[in-house]
């Protein structure tokens, strides 16, 4: 299969290094787009569809917009998130149920405990049980409830590929990607899972920044930077970048999936074949680096050290 010829052939993009030793490495594929939408430089295969995981939500909320719900603000960031399950995340998203007369029963994702593991340690301490709400798409999926509400569309099979609400997120995928869907699975959280390839995804990020302002894509985009600690959580390399380096949108996804576009309509996004997230903020880092991004986020979000007891011995690279 493509999939498997890639993983085979896919260039080294970090590398785990312990005490001098390298003893893992990484590969993937990535593609950076120049600010014409062009294709500047990639590695890798970056044609083939992928799973963008995660990195798909900003259409997701899009398409709830296009299907008439009003949303703004922190909880237009929450539609888009994969949140960390920090106190404020599941309060709003408690509040976007109520606000549409639902329950967190109505929610079909699987119950989970935060997504970020210090506030995991947490709530663990506190003697939570994992619940959908903490579930880092509970903001997605209540605002795919609200659609169904708002429209009158069924509930109960929100997420079946053939519902209203799924066919007008596969419609956004491809109006915002340039490309037709090459394949529709199930991603973690139960909702269909549209593929796209590497440079698809990056466009689609591309649309979401220059699109004109009050279009569905823009005001994702906008809610999103604006209210970055929703779209990720306080510990997370997403919300870091946003805060920081103004006018970016960044979204991660499962499996070492990552996609950011910058304000001037350049763009990028990556996948690491064996779905290693620790080296996410590395290859990231580098990446825009080599676009000559500058900023001081990018040490904090390449800062990925290993650890020999209680002493740092080591890190993860990139190496492209």
């Amino acid at each position: 299969m493509p999939s498997s010829i890639a993983s085979a052939t896919a260039p080294v993009l970090a590398e785990v290094v312990r005490s001098g030793f390298v003893e893992g490495r990484h590969r993937g594929s990535l593609v950076a787009l120049a600010a014409d939408g062009s294709v500047d430089w990639s590695l890798g295969d970056v044609s083939s569809p992928v799973y963008p995981r995660s990195s798909n939500k900003p259409m997701q909320a899009a398409a709830v917009l296009r299907a008439g719900l009003e949303l703004t603000g922190e909880r237009l960031a929450m539609a888009a998130a994969s949140h960390s399950g920090e106190p404020f995340h599941r309060d709003l998203a408690q509040k976007m149920l109520t606000e549409y007369g639902l329950s967190e029963d109505a929610l079909q994702c699987p119950p989970d405990l935060p997504l970020d593991r210090a506030e995991a340690e947490i709530y663990l301490a506190a003697g939570h049980p994992r619940t959908r709400l903490t579930m880092n798409c509970s903001g997605k999926h209540a605002a795919m409830l609200a659609a169904c509400a708002h429209n009158g569309w069924p509930a109960q099979t929100y997420l079946d590929p053939g519902h209203p609400l799924q066919r007008l997120i596969a419609e956004t995928v491809e109006s915002a990607s340039g490309e037709r869907i090459a394949h529709t699975g199930t991603d973690g959280c139960g909702a269909p899972l549209l593929a796209i390839s590497l440079t698809g995804l990056a466009r689609a990020f591309r649309t979401f920044v220059i699109s004109a302002p009050g279009t569905p894509e823009r005001q994702v985009a906008d809610a999103m930077r604006a209210h970055p600690e929703y779209v990720a959580g306080t510990r997370r390399h997403d919300t870091w970048l946003m805060r920081e380096l103004p006018g970016t949108l960044a979204k991660m996804g499962a499996e070492a999936v990552q996609a950011v576009a910058l304000p001037d309509g350049r763009a990028l996004a990556f996948k690491l074949d064996d779905g290693g997230t620790r080296a996410l903020g590395p290859v990231l880092a580098h990446a825009l680096a080599q676009m000559g991004v500058t900023s001081p986020a990018l040490p904090r979000i390449a800062h990925a050290p290993l650890l020999g007891g209680p002493h740092p011995v080591g890190t993860i690279r990139a190496a492209f």
